[in-house]
């Protein structure tokens, strides 16, 4: 195996790197829409799959719960998600997402398209389609923290 000497041979710092890159200009061109990238996302997987706790909404995203709190916060206090206890457990937290979120969520819907255009045209989109199955593939894979059950997320 050889051996890696500087961060620019490192798996996860391109990664971050480029997720970063990416994230700087999805999240330039939301912000009209007021939303950011993770927070467009959130609003998509909710009108997507419809109600969810916290729990799975954070696994669905392969996001810690204290990240995904810091980002429905702003959600919440702007109306664009309802959070309620579960029928089924008072404890547990469900996301609902609001007619001012879909109305949102709609709004930069078309800034997301632009951002996803621009994605295609620079890369192309076979290639772009090879690297979201690559990066799905990453998460799906038995690679992460020890029982994280990131496998179990394989085609979400």
């Amino acid at each position: 195996m050889s051996m890696v000497t500087t961060p620019e041979e490192c798996n996860c710092f391109a990664v971050r790197a480029a997720a970063r890159h990416i994230t700087q200009v999805y999240d330039q061109l939301l912000a009209p829409a007021g939303l950011r990238t993770t927070q467009f996302s959130i609003l998509a997987k909710l009108k997507r799959l419809g109600p969810l706790t916290i729990n799975r909404l954070a696994r669905d995203m392969v996001i810690d719960r204290t990240t995904l709190g810091r980002n429905i916060l702003p959600l919440e206090r702007d109306g664009l998600i309802r959070i309620e206890a579960t029928p089924s457990d008072r404890r547990a937290k469900a996301l609902h997402l609001t007619k001012a979120g879909e109305k949102r969520l709609q709004a930069a819907h078309e800034r997301w398209s632009e951002a996803q255009g621009r994605f295609e045209t620079t890369f192309g989109p076979r290639r772009a389609a090879e690297l979201r199955k690559i990066l799905r593939a990453v998460v799906a894979s038995e690679f992460g923290p020890a029982g994280d059950g990131s496998a179990a997320f394989a085609n979400r």
